[in-house]
């Protein structure tokens, strides 16, 4: 079932999750439209790549192209013209940085997953539910309606300049009239009343422009407020849903909303200081004494000034798809000073640019979250390592000399955030008995939910009897998983994370042949299987493969060798002795899909190749013993072709055989 499939399934709670990061970053009638086809591509490769993000955008429009070709056939107008829409949209959005596509359909996909996942979880992590409270919820909520109060009310200031620059040059010309008037004229009757109404106009006038001041400053008296308080709030808000999603967190609220608040609030300071600019240009026409404008307009002008000089430099941030391709001394960058691994060494990337904009010239200047410059891939894990503790642990997000004294994380929000790893990453979280197996590893405890876990035990201290740290062995995890049993662990049938105790537990009850997968706990990005069988007084037995890792998984699928495992059991004849998934899956059942070539037979090949050859598939093949035989090192377990085997078969003797074999089973 695709991704996309599975995503319209989920309950309506997580549906509305996704329409609302789609609504901010994506058409989803593309995504719907696409679906496959956009599961397929490898926009997160691409997101680094210009040239493959090029090909894809066209290949993209291409792809919708075809859609509208499909759409006009049907004569659907409605979706036609919606399409033609968004094509234009997509084109002009996109063309000129097709890396920033790659980047937002990225993001999509991996929000898709870790939905997916959460909506498995059975509970909310703390991480989560912080970034879900309603009371963020109001608050994004009132920032927008005051936004939009603030705007109606300089429209309505609008209205009052314009009014009185129509009262005052009525006023100008019936003024003028009477100056242009015969001497004789000036002491009638009508001229007595002329006068009047200009002075009536003129206490309209000191009247409207006193009104208007004084909704101006209330205007800018609440954009102040609003800014100082709920919106810079919710810029740090935003900030910490950034640092949040940079390490596989939800990203609830893109920064399309905000930035609309933003782009509001400072269209109507720009329009509020224009209106001033009006009033000041009557105020040169005509004047009075006791005139409101010289007296209030330059304070108010320099206000209006200065919040738009801080609303400029509050909206200038970093949005987190950096990857610097390389990075010298004189580049800017800002760094931590003090001795440290190179992955603990946090540096900032300074932002620095000029806007001129109506008259004013703004200097800005924003840095990106602390990144760490690795000069070898083979300092990435520790350095994402580094990234994950300082989002968890801080709110600061320019703590260069954090490392200097790493706070402790709570275990419940690490755990947390391991999930969301392998949700983003390898397409599927981990549940809470997973997660329990994990916090046990760490804190010998049974329950993930309290206490704390320092950085060294995280990421610096060696496993108990064991030559490496916690997160080296989860990360080499999850690349065994990225690069060879993927399918398998989207499907749920990789049970992993489980100890050995446990696993005995599950399966001690099960048919003979019940086997589950698991993760190796001894060998670094290794997955074993276990099976049950019973002797034959009754006795439940348990047999542990040798560990594949990645080295023995790039010759063989996985899958296949689930498929043709065999065992030579006590009268010398092959056997798969791995008949059902844990609890009671069918292994074809499970597999059969992921199978990638047909079913290995042991039986010598009859026929010869297309070029002469004799065909030959590898199979992995274990001996069981009584434990009376000597055991075998793990290490001579190794595949043998089906060819090889008949050889041995036919023409050497049971014992020869299994002396020639090597390939025990062994318990990890």
């Amino acid at each position: 079932m695709s991704q996309w499939n599975q995503v319209q399934q989920l309950e309506i709670k997580f549906l509305e999750q996704v329409d609302q990061f789609y609504d901010d970053n994506f058409p989803m009638e593309i995504r719907h439209l696409l679906a496959q086809w956009i599961e397929n591509q490898d926009w997160e490769a691409a997101s680094n790549n210009e040239t493959m993000a090029t090909i894809l955008l066209q290949n993209l429009l291409i792809q919708l192209d075809e859609q509208l070709g499909r759409v006009s056939k049907e004569k659907n107008l409605l979706l036609i013209h919606n399409l033609k829409r968004i094509r234009k949209v997509l084109q002009g959005k996109f063309h000129g940085n097709p890396m920033h596509v790659a980047v937002v359909i990225s993001n999509c996909l991996r929000e898709e997953r870790r939905i997916l996942a959460a909506a498995n979880m059975p509970v909310q992590g703390p991480l989560e539910k912080s970034l879900q409270s309603s009371s963020v919820s109001e608050r994004q909520r009132n920032v927008e309606h005051k936004v939009a109060a603030i705007k109606n009310s300089v429209q309505m200031t609008e209205q009052d300049t314009k009014y009185l620059e129509d009262l005052q040059d009525e006023f100008d010309y019936r003024y003028k009239t009477i100056q242009t008037m015969d001497q004789s004229d000036k002491n009638s009757a009508m001229m007595n009343q002329e006068v009047l109404t200009l002075q009536e106009m003129l206490n309209s006038l000191d009247f409207k422009r006193k009104e208007a001041l004084s909704k101006m400053t209330q205007i800018i008296y609440e954009t102040d407020l609003l800014m100082n308080n709920m919106l810079i709030e919710e810029l740090q808000d935003w900030k910490r849903r950034q640092q949040i999603a940079c390490i596989g967190g939800p990203l609830h609220n893109g920064l399309d909303q905000l930035q609309n608040c933003f782009t509001l609030l400072a269209e109507s300071l720009f329009q509020l200081r224009r209106q001033l600019e009006k009033l000041e240009e009557q105020s040169t026409k005509m004047t009075y004494e006791g005139d409101p404008i010289p007296v209030q307009r330059t304070h108010m002008l320099e206000r209006v000034t200065f919040l738009i000089y801080n609303l400029f430099k509050n909206s200038f941030v970093v949005e987190r798809h950096l990857q610097p391709k390389e990075m010298k001394s004189s580049a800017g960058g800002k760094g931590n000073e003090g001795c440290h691994m190179v992955t603990e060494e946090l540096h900032s990337i300074t932002f620095e640019t000029q806007i001129c904009l109506y008259g004013l010239t703004i200097d800005l200047e924003t840095s990106s979250l602390p990144v760490v410059m690795i000069s070898n891939v083979s300092q990435l894990p520790n350095a994402w390592a580094s990234i994950i503790w300082y989002n968890v642990s801080t709110n600061d997000s320019q703590n260069l000399v954090f490392f200097n004294n790493p706070p402790p994380a709570t275990l419940s929000q690490l755990l947390e955030v391991m999930s969301w790893q392998f949700s983003s990453y390898v397409g599927r979280g981990l549940n809470s008995d997973q997660l329990n197996m994990l916090a046990e590893k760490l804190t010998v405890q049974s329950s993930y939910s309290d206490g704390h876990l320092t950085w060294a035990k995280f990421c610096k201290e060696h496993l108990p009897g064991k030559s490496f740290t916690f997160w080296t062995w989860l990360e080499a995890i999850l690349d065994l998983i990225k690069k060879h049993i993927l399918p398998l662990w989207i499907d749920g049938y990789v049970m992993g994370f489980v100890s050995k105790e446990k696993e005995r537990l599950l399966l001690k009850d099960k048919m003979p042949g019940t086997f589950l997968l698991r993760f190796s706990e001894s060998h670094l990005g290794g997955i074993t299987f276990t099976w049950v069988d019973h002797s034959e007084n009754g006795e439940v037995r348990f047999h542990s493969v040798e560990p594949y890792n990645k080295g023995r998984l790039s010759a063989l699928p996985f899958a296949d060798i689930l498929r043709d495992y065999k065992v030579i059991m006590a009268e010398n004849i092959p056997e798969n002795p791995l008949k059902y998934l844990y609890p009671d899956i069918p292994k074809d059942k499970a597999f059969g899909k992921h199978y990638s070539s047909q079913p290995c037979e042991v039986s010598r090949p009859t026929e010869r190749g297309d070029k002469g050859y004799v065909p030959s598939v590898f199979i992995p093949i274990s001996t069981i013993r009584s434990d009376s035989m000597e055991p075998h090192s793990p290490s001579d377990l190794l595949p043998m072709s089906p060819s090889v085997y008949a050889v041995l078969r036919e023409n050497l003797s049971p014992t020869t055989i299994e002396t020639a074999m090597k390939s025990p089973y062994s318990a990890e």
